[in-house]
């Protein structure tokens, strides 16, 4: 099936361009030219690439909002992170990932990257299906419109040297070697499938040690797969890693094998200099997550040294305090020019990029993230119009002003998803208190 799209508006390659057709055969951009409307569909505004989300929890967009009271850190936020994690099933969970994952299509996000290591029941025991929670993911993303990366967690301790207690049970395959049984199987299950890529996560030096890594890494090289882990989130956890193995976790994960080009840093939040040179010189990635560190208080990541040095730029929405890769992409900057007490870090462009092509090519979907022949056929069309974006114009309305509202129009993988900033599943946020309801 062959649609063609007419854009007021689109960022190409070589800059924004007025007036382009884009051809649609399938799931596949097939054409790209300046020209009339015609009879081609029209899409008003700045018409981008799909949007990739590079870091998610999808359960925790149940404390958006009920944490803010009182003091406290990650530490205190985690604890109720893990009484919404023991309530959750994989019908509710699939419920509440529908929903998120249908706002991040409101949003403009077409690929996600889903942190998952909620694998087993709340008591630790495995279900009968020992992938039941993984499926109901990409089952919630398929029917939400989005692409998912499933980036399987690999979680082994509650801290260094801190066996599992609680609902952390859930989340452990008992070592490396069996949670690779159980990712095999779960990559099997989806192999030859464009829309899914199983990757997989080392949850953190905290949560796995290092002689249990390169189980890991290995699965990552054996199936060309993405591999993701939380690095340097919080200062005691880098305390923690230097009493004990008298290294940052970035120089663990590099002994052990794990940093690469296909493989991520999530937050990088309190890197050394010598962490920023390793993940520059192994081309790691980082995803940044600022909207989140705010959120937990904790810190600012050093995003343009360690670009500068050769890491490619992601981001992510992580613990969804919201949900708008604008804001997370423009916080870049800003929280740059916080610590710096200077402006212009980054270009418009250099953080679009972020949150499209290097987001995707981060979750295993190079061919996505670009206006081009042959790329996946994602959309997203952004209000200039409105009382955010009017009178601004060019890709500066949309990273330095838009907010995920202004987004119109999501096609993603050829398909129609939001029209009218309506997802094509109905109203979302009802589909959202009622999922929440269910677990809080």
């Amino acid at each position: 099936m062959s649609l063609t799209y007419w854009c007021e508006q689109a960022w190409l390659p070589d800059g924004v361009v007025h007036g382009v057709l884009i051809e649609v055969e399938g799931a596949r951009i097939a054409r790209i030219e300046r020209g009339e409307p015609g009879s081609a569909e029209r899409l008003a505004g700045l018409t981008i690439p799909g949007l990739a989300n590079a870091h998610s929890h999808a359960f925790h967009r149940a404390l958006r909002g009920a944490t803010q009271r009182g003091k406290g850190d990650f530490w205190t936020w985690r604890d109720q992170m893990y009484e919404v994690a023991a309530r959750l099933d994989p019908d509710t969970y699939y419920q509440l990932a529908k929903a998120v994952y249908s706002e991040m299509a409101l949003a403009g996000v077409t690929c996600v990257g889903e942190f998952h290591y909620l694998h087993h029941a709340p008591d630790g025991r495995p279900y009968e299906d020992r992938n039941v929670m993984g499926h109901a993911l990409v089952q919630a993303a398929r029917e939400a419109g989005l692409r998912i990366t499933l980036l399987d967690t690999c979680y082994m301790s509650g801290g260094i040297g801190v066996p599992l207690a609680g609902t952390q049970l859930r989340f452990s395959d008992g070592n490396a070697e069996g949670w690779a049984v159980r990712a095999d199987d779960l990559a099997a299950a989806y192999e030859g499938q464009p829309d899914v890529e199983i990757g997989a996560a080392i949850h953190s030096v905290r949560a796995v040690p290092p002689d249990q890594m390169p189980v890991v890494a290995e699965f990552s090289h054996r199936h060309a797969a993405p591999l993701h882990v939380h690095v340097s989130e919080q200062r005691a956890e880098n305390a923690a890693c230097a009493e004990t193995y008298a290294a940052t976790p970035v120089q663990i994960l590099h002994e052990r094998g794990v940093l690469g080009p296909r493989s991520t840093a999530v937050h990088a939040t309190h890197l050394t200099e010598s962490d920023v040179e390793l993940l520059g010189q192994s081309g790691t990635y980082i995803c940044m997550c600022p909207t989140t560190e705010r959120d937990l208080a904790d810190g600012v990541g050093p995003a343009r040294a360690a670009a500068d040095r050769g890491t490619p730029i992601t981001l992510g929405s992580d613990g969804h305090a919201v949900i708008d890769l604008f804001e997370e992409a423009r916080s870049v900057e800003m929280d740059e020019r916080l610590t710096s007490e200077r402006r212009g870090h980054w270009s418009a462009a250099d953080l679009l990029t972020a949150a499209t092509g290097a987001g995707h090519t981060s979750l295993g979907f190079a061919d996505a993230g670009r206006l081009i022949p042959g790329a996946w056929a994602d959309l997203v069309s952004v209000r200039l119009d409105s009382v955010r974006t009017a009178g601004i114009g060019g890709l500066e309305a949309v990273v330095f002003a838009a907010t995920a509202s202004d987004v119109h129009s999501v096609v993603s993988g050829g398909r129609r998803v939001v029209a009218q900033g309506r997802h094509q599943l109905g109203d979302v946020g009802s589909m959202l208190s009622e999922a929440i309801g269910k677990v809080r």
